[in-house]
C-alpha cells in the first residue's frame, strides 16, 4: 500500500488521536487489507466479457458474492471461486485481481 493511502486512512481518524497512533493504525489497516478480485466471464474468444462476481481474499480464506448480490460464498482460497460460476460452452471464467485505477488516483 502506498504512503499516500496510509496517510489518507490516518486522516480519517479523530484529530484528538495521537499522530503516532494514527500512523500505526493506518499501517495496520494497510497491512491487513484484503485483496479484491473479480470473476470475469469471457464469451467466445475475447468477444465480450462480464463481471459475474466480486470477492476478497484474506489470510486464511476468501469471500465472494455474485454481482447481483443474490449469492454469497465462503471459499478456502480465491481460485475456488471459478468452481461456482457458469460452465458452458464458449464461456471461460477468469479470476482477475483488482488494483486501484490510475485514473481514480488522479481524481
Amino acid at each position: 500500500m502506498s504512503p499516500t493511502t496510509e496517510q489518507s486512512i490516518a486522516d480519517t481518524l479523530p484529530d484528538s488521536y495521537d499522530a503516532d497512533f494514527n500512523t500505526a493504525v493506518a499501517e495496520m489497516v494497510a497491512d491487513q487489507a484484503p485483496r479484491v478480485f473479480a470473476v470475469v466471464l469471457e464469451y467466445g474468444e475475447q468477444v465480450e466479457a462480464e463481471i459475474a462476481a466480486w470477492g476478497m481474499a484474506l489470510d486464511d480464506y476468501a469471500y465472494m458474492t455474485t454481482a447481483d448480490g443474490k449469492t454469497q460464498y465462503l471459499l478456502a482460497e480465491p481460485d475456488n471461486a471459478l468452481r461456482y460460476v457458469r460452465n458452458r460452452t464458449n464461456i471461460t471464467p477468469h479470476l482477475v485481481w483488482a488494483t486501484p485505477s490510475e485514473l481514480a488516483a488522479q481524481e
